[in-house]
């Protein structure tokens, strides 16, 4: 009971991101400060982290060794993850943003042939492309259409400029977040846990942030202070606590395939608390049956993808600190 509970406290830690964005995006402030500020804050707080664990030099070791490639990916992985997601916040109300972003587990399927694996043969260990899982993908699809009916609402109120600039930022951001991580865990080799890896992409990814904070502050000027104690409030919730909770809640049912589905099914709930939250803070109005009916799919959908993902053992042996890093990076 206690790793569900643990799971359940992160996915609402991680709610708060989409609720905060669209409310600083209602006020007046800029996506851009948005975006870079979570970062800006988040920084020195996995400095301090990182350093009082005394693993900051082997991080800065395995990033001098490989600074382009740690600059690529660091940016795929969080640049072009974070910064579409606070864009989209413009165009659609968190919960909407909230519900999309699920269809991460989708991309991050799609991506398998783009990394080599090594599965335990007769013959011993070797190497081969990822497949894409065709029985999770078909899962998925059902996390997809609880999806799309979220965004048929929706498109009946807009236009469809509008909705395409609340959707395909965070298809891109789907595609970005799980690219990036999965390429900055090929870099480290096993070799750094995830908090060093988390600073290590935060730190990648510094230029491309001081970019967006220079057109946020040509376009619009300095953050305002409300936009400052904001970001600070999501660097805080998600950058630390949402990934302490859910890092732990997961050790603890490491040995328990079930466990490890139940907990990482929780998260689904990020869409029904950025729901209630954007109805409590922003008095946003409760959504239609129909879209209703598309959080209670996209709920199904993800706790029957991670029930049945978890049904047999992995026939290539992945560690589970990385695949649990690949959820803690938010």
């Amino acid at each position: 009971m206690r790793p569900l509970l643990l799971g359940v406290c992160s996915a609402l830690f991680f709610a708060i991101t989409f609720v905060l964005n669209r409310r600083m995006e209602l006020s007046g402030g800029s996506w851009a400060w948005s975006s870079s500020l979570r970062y800006f804050f988040t920084l020195p707080l996995l400095l301090a982290l990182v350093a009082g664990r005394r693993r900051l030099r082997p991080l800065l070791k395995e990033m001098a060794d490989k600074p382009w490639s740690w600059l690529l990916w660091g940016t795929v992985g969080f640049g072009l993850f974070y910064a579409p997601i606070t864009f989209a916040a413009a165009y659609a109300p968190g919960w909407l943003t909230a519900g999309t972003w699920q269809i991460t587990i989708i991309s991050g399927s799609l991506l398998a042939p783009l990394f080599i694996t090594r599965i335990q043969g007769p013959q011993g260990a070797v190497a081969a492309r990822g497949k894409i899982p065709l029985r999770g993908l078909g899962l998925s699809l059902i996390i997809l259409a609880g999806v799309a009916l979220l965004q048929l609402e929706h498109a009946q109120k807009l236009s469809v400029s509008q909705v395409l600039l609340g959707v395909v930022p965070v298809l891109i951001a789907s595609f970005a977040y799980p690219l990036g991580n999965r390429k900055t865990m090929e870099l480290c080799g096993g070799r750094l846990d995830v908090f060093q890896r988390i600073l290590g992409m935060t730190l990648a990814s510094m230029p491309f942030w001081l970019a967006v904070a220079l057109f946020g502050w040509i376009g619009s000027g300095p953050p305002s202070e409300s936009q400052l104690a904001q970001s600070l409030v999501i660097a805080l919730s998600s950058g630390i606590v949402a990934t302490v909770l859910f890092f732990r809640a997961t050790d603890m049912v490491r040995h328990s395939m079930t466990g490890l589905a139940a907990v990482e099914a929780t998260q689904s709930l990020e869409v029904l608390f950025a729901l209630l939250g954007e109805m409590l803070i922003l008095s946003t109005p409760a959504p239609s049956l129909v879209s209703w009916t598309g959080i209670a799919i996209i709920i199904i959908g993800m706790i029957l993808h991670s029930l049945f993902s978890h049904a047999r053992p992995a026939k290539r042996p992945v560690s589970r600190n990385e695949t649990k890093s690949i959820s803690s990076a938010r």
